[in-house]
């Protein structure tokens, strides 16, 4: 581990030292759609560690983390060589992180990166074998993140304080999270966490789970409740309102089972006379009842989510879940009634269930008129989760890297649990799963790469985190060195961006020429997206798309079979064909002007098979058609 120790910059003096904090957003599968990355633990950490005497603490904004590529980050984070690069890692971001962390260190030698969050722990040790990470802390880290870093600034080795774990060591035992809610003030009060109008606003309320869950990660904390009371909450919401706040989340994991529940979503209410704020939180059906709801809606929660999870009443116990589907019935109802959009969640892959269990929790679903509210999704065996720690005695087996995807249980083979999921599909009538949308706007700036094979540049420059590498010329197939070239050079400046390889050449590509883009894109290391959609035979991360240059109509008909095809063409032939697009007409790419009119016409089309050249068009459907808005 790098040795800290403060910089002289005179006689006797030292300059402060500096603590970069980095929370990366959770990649989204369209380039537009919205992250909802707020950066509240790093915000937390920053408050934590902000009295350190010697100590300078950065949060990096959203503005720059939902936008730069992997290479960018680093040489940002490294062009100030801070003393401490702290990162928040979770199944989304965690190997990027590291990634990031790596690169900074080969920039910044002096650099001491610290790691925390729910992927830190000793049930997850591919994380601290990882030769960037200097320092881990887990569990709830503000208290021992400041003497953490009090220890370092001083050129004191913290290795011995609870939850820590030094490079080539073990962890020290955690103590049990027991400070006060009130031992540091918001982060957005703080100033370490901007408040964004267009995003949630994060508040915790509680922390701590009674219920246990056993594929949560809330019980790892702790099963004591710690609250924020009701005024101190209902103050905490006024004060992010009036800084501009206009979604509120509340991160409680069971909001209505929280001590004086009743009480806060009258303050609530109060404090949201106006309905300037919209509120949403996680609630569980046991004691709702029609008078909470009333409240509820009242307050200004319009969206609410309930857990399902499995409609077995053995599988339930088994998850230490319990609860009655009936009841989650009778809530929703009573939520619906008073206005509330719903999320129900429906979890495929719980340890005893079976296929003949999802699709009766499908059909639950729909019977009670739930099915457009329904969130269906194969189990995470999450680090520091029980039911990790039991996995191999239940029989279940799972990925172990991000996320963590469950690959056949006791009852369930991959087979199984692949035709679940389209079951659930075909009876819901829609994907629960996410697209790949490609990302086909004109090239410009750092999101987009064009490289004519005729005459070719190596686009070694850094990307955005999500980038298109456009492969034009007269026939791929007769540079097949450079294609190749062309995406080594992609994966290696950003390897955990987002990336649409779109061919767009004069001559139809051949199938061979779209075997070795396969392979290559295959061949390069995973991460968390290019694993996300696995069971589908699909990823998420590495994307191959084609745009039609007036190639033969038997060559369209081939490539479609394999891939996304799309056709330039302006809004008017798009809405004469809309019905079409996709199907017996290739996806349309629009070139030029579109007016709202011309939106509400192709809303006969599929959504996902309409995309535009404009980067503002494209947005703005993203955001309006796809739903990929905050």
């Amino acid at each position: 581990m790098p040795g800290p120790g403060p910089a002289p910059t005179g006689p006797g003096l030292a300059a402060p030292m500096r603590l970069t904090l980095l929370q990366l957003p959770v990649p989204p599968p369209a380039a537009y759609a919205a992250t909802g990355n707020v950066p509240l633990a790093a915000g937390c950490l920053a408050v934590a560690a902000r009295d350190v005497e010697g100590l300078t603490v950065e949060v990096v904004p959203p503005s720059l983390t939902d936008r730069a590529g992997d290479t960018q980050l680093a040489e940002h984070v490294a062009a100030g060589a801070p003393a401490f690069l702290g990162l928040s890692l979770y199944l989304w971001n965690v190997e990027r992180s590291l990634h990031v962390a790596r690169e900074v260190k080969r920039r910044s030698p002096g650099t001491t990166v610290l790691v925390g969050g729910p992927e830190v722990g000793p049930d997850n040790p591919w994380v601290l074998e990882h030769d960037a990470v200097d320092i881990a802390v887990t569990g709830e880290a503000e208290p021992v993140f400041a003497e953490v870093m009090r220890r370092l600034v001083a050129g004191e080795d913290p290795a011995g304080l609870p939850g820590v774990a030094v490079r080539g060591g073990a962890f020290t035992p955690a103590a049990g999270a027991s400070f006060p809610l009130t031992a540091y003030p918001s982060p957005y009060l703080a100033g370490t966490v901007p408040i964004d109008p267009a995003r949630s606003t994060y508040v915790e309320s509680v922390r701590g789970c009674r219920s246990h869950c056993t594929y949560c990660f809330y019980p790892k904390s702790s099963s004591v409740l710690r609250t924020l009371d009701v005024d101190a909450t209902a103050s905490l919401v006024a004060a992010v309102r009036d800084r501009g706040a206009r979604f509120v989340t509340f991160l409680d994991p069971t909001f209505n089972h929280r001590p004086q529940f009743e009480a806060l979503v009258e303050a609530l209410a109060q404090e949201n006379a106006e309905r300037r704020l919209s509120f949403f939180a996680e609630v569980r059906s046991e004691g709702l009842t029609a008078n909470h709801a009333k409240a509820l809606a009242r307050a200004g929660f319009d969206k609410l989510e309930l857990g399902l999870q499995s409609v077995n009443r053995a599988t339930l116990a088994r998850v230490k879940r319990h609860g009655d589907p009936n009841k989650v019935a009778t809530a929703a109802k009573m939520l619906k009634d008073e206005g509330i959009d719903l999320l129900i969640d429906l979890i495929v892959g719980l340890p005893g269930d079976t296929e003949d269990d999802v699709a009766r929790g499908v059909d639950f679903l729909l019977e009670h008129g739930l099915g457009e509210h329904a969130q269906v999704f194969l189990l995470s065996l999450l680090p520091g989760t029980e039911m990790r720690r039991t996995a191999e005695a239940d029989g279940v087996v799972f990925s172990p890297r991000p996320p963590y995807k469950v690959l056949r249980t006791a009852t369930m083979d991959a087979d199984a649990l692949l035709r679940a999921l389209l079951s659930a599909e075909e009876a819901l009538g829609r994907r629960v799963d996410e697209w790949a949308r490609p990302h086909l706007v004109t090239p410009g700036g750092d999101d987009g790469f064009v490289v004519d094979v005729d005459a070719p540049e190596a686009p070694s420059r850094p990307g955005a985190r999500h980038q298109a590498l456009w492969l034009t010329g007269a026939d791929l197939a007769a540079r097949p060195a450079v294609v190749l070239e062309a995406l080594d050079t992609r994966l290696r400046v950003d390897p955990y961006a987002t990336l649409d390889v779109v061919l767009a050449p004069r001559v139809a590509p051949s199938d061979r020429v779209l075997d070795a883009v396969w392979a290559r894109l295959i061949a390069a290391p995973g991460h968390y997206l290019s694993r996300a959609l696995a069971h589908r035979g699909e990823n998420l991360g590495r994307r191959l798309v084609a745009v039609d240059q007036g190639w033969p109509a038997a060559d369209v008909a081939r490539l479609s079979s394999r891939l996304p095809v799309f056709r330039d063409q302006g809004v008017a032939q798009a809405r004469e064909d809309a019905e079409h697009l996709g199907g017996t007409r290739p996806g349309a790419r629009i070139v030029g002007p579109a007016t709202e009119a011309d939106f509400a016409a192709l809303d006969a089309a599929d959504p996902e098979t309409v995309v535009f050249a404009d980067p503002h068009l494209e947005a703005r459907w993203q955001a309006t058609r796809l739903g990929y808005g905050e």
